[in-house]
């Protein structure tokens, strides 16, 4: 390990010691930069500064996104900011660029799932990506991403850099979308409340802005549309489990298990399987694959190639009506749809055990208020009646079985603003019914 890195280390676990600091999110963004601002090994919150030493160096950069309050991908965030003995060689053929504020983020390049505190982009110097990596679900992290993956993923970016003239016409896919909007600060709902800079000397923290407000300002422009959310936006970047698989996260995309009964079954992906391209983009990780399924249509026949027992076979991923709609409650984006869709409850499904003590049917709702907002538009249902330990067994009408990503899914879909809606909630032992208005 050369010198710079060690005390960079040294400093960085040091800072990490102290259980105020760790807790103080503005501190955090500090000593963030403390730590890295003259680094050998990372060039800081400058893009433009990694495209010039790309170009001079000809290596491809790799570019880490990292929202510094964010405890998510804390862990493995250090581990990469360290260079983890797992990575280290690799990471020296790269330019190594840390941003950790999306202020300027150039959103005509750099699109992914917002609701990651996490990713990583392999880009050559004219910014063409080669993948993408930095998945997260509501599933432990060590089940989404690991060191191990990351550096497959590595290694397939240097070898398609290595041969980029022959690679580059098969990444057309994985290029960014047009974006109606330059920047986030362009969105109208975050235009004129953050400058380009982050505020250093006072709350640094609230001076960034952070991925997942990204999302919330893609969705309040969507609201105030007067249209109804679409799958695409209540759905983004859809978990793989979706269509029945589960990917291994020390793999680039190979199968590890493969639901019974599903879409992936009956097209015949089997666990084991690597997945080397979908839609004929080439996947280095789990967010490749993502990045195609985000941008499939509502309904698909995907062409995939898949290596199997040494052998490459073409199959076909079927995506057929309504398969994006899985669970959206883990998102931290959600607390946003909670606010529109559900005056800003929180609901956790009930426990078989306690459906039977409140004697509620397997197939009724019973969705426990985990949470109820306090504050201004979030303070709807707690203005309403509703409590923290109430259990909802009836909203608008409906008291069949659901999930709150499927109760969040029909009231941003079938209701409008301004709707009064219903609800039935088991308090004590007795039936209470409240009402409110949709914000």
């Amino acid at each position: 390990m050369r010198l710079r890195t060690l005390l960079l280390a040294l400093v960085w676990l040091g800072l990490g010691s102290d259980p105020v600091l760790a807790q103080d999110r503005d501190t955090k963004v500090r000593n963030d930069r403390k730590a890295f601002a003259d680094s050998q090994d990372w060039i800081y919150n400058n893009l433009a500064e990694g495209v010039r030493a790309a170009r001079e160096t000809h290596k491809p950069l790799m570019v880490v996104f990292r929202c510094i309050p964010c405890e998510a991908c804390q862990e493995f965030d250090d581990d990469v900011a360290r260079r983890d003995p797992i990575i280290r060689d690799l990471l020296d053929q790269f330019v190594c660029v840390r941003i950790v504020q999306a202020n300027t983020m150039d959103l005509t390049h750099f699109q992914f799932d917002f609701d990651l505190s996490l990713a990583v982009f392999f880009v050559d110097a004219d910014l063409t990506i080669y993948g993408r990596f930095g998945t997260r679900s509501g599933r432990p992290e060590e089940q989404d991403i690991s060191l191990e993956g990351l550096r497959k993923a590595m290694v397939e970016a240097l070898r398609m850099h290595r041969n980029a003239a022959i690679v580059k016409p098969s990444l057309a896919g994985k290029q960014a979308r047009p974006s109606r909007f330059q920047t986030p600060r362009d969105y109208p709902s975050l235009s004129g409340r953050y400058r380009a800079e982050l505020d250093y000397a006072g709350s640094v923290a609230r001076s960034c802005i952070h991925c997942h407000q990204i999302r919330d300002a893609e969705r309040r422009l969507a609201r105030s549309s007067g249209k109804r959310f679409s799958d695409e936006v209540l759905y983004p970047y859809p978990d793989p489990e979706v269509v029945g698989l589960k990917l291994n996260p020390r793999e680039m995309a190979t199968i590890e298990r493969v639901t019974a009964g599903s879409s992936a079954d009956r097209d015949g992906f089997r666990p084991g399987d690597a997945i080397v391209a979908l839609d004929g983009q080439p996947l280095l990780s789990i967010a490749d694959l993502q990045w195609v399924l985000h941008n499939a249509p509502a309904t698909a026949k995907l062409p995939a190639r898949v290596r199997r027992d040494g052998s490459l076979i073409d199959l076909t991923m079927t995506l057929n009506e309504g398969w994006r709609r899985g669970n959206i409650s883990w998102r931290p984006t959600s607390w946003q749809l909670r606010q529109l869709g559900l005056g800003g409850m929180k609901l956790d499904d009930v426990k078989d055990e306690d459906r039977r003590q409140a004697k509620i049917p397997p197939d009724r709702m019973a969705l426990k208020i985990a949470h109820v907002g306090e504050f201004g538009e979030h303070a709807v249902a707690k203005r309403a009646g509703l409590q923290r330990g109430d259990i909802l067994v009836s909203f608008d009408g409906i008291d069949r079985r659901m999930t709150e990503s499927q109760l969040l899914d029909y009231t941003l879909r079938q209701k409008h603003r301004g709707d009064l809606v219903a609800l039935t909630v088991l308090r004590d032992g007795m039936r209470k019914t409240l009402s409110y208005a949709l914000p």
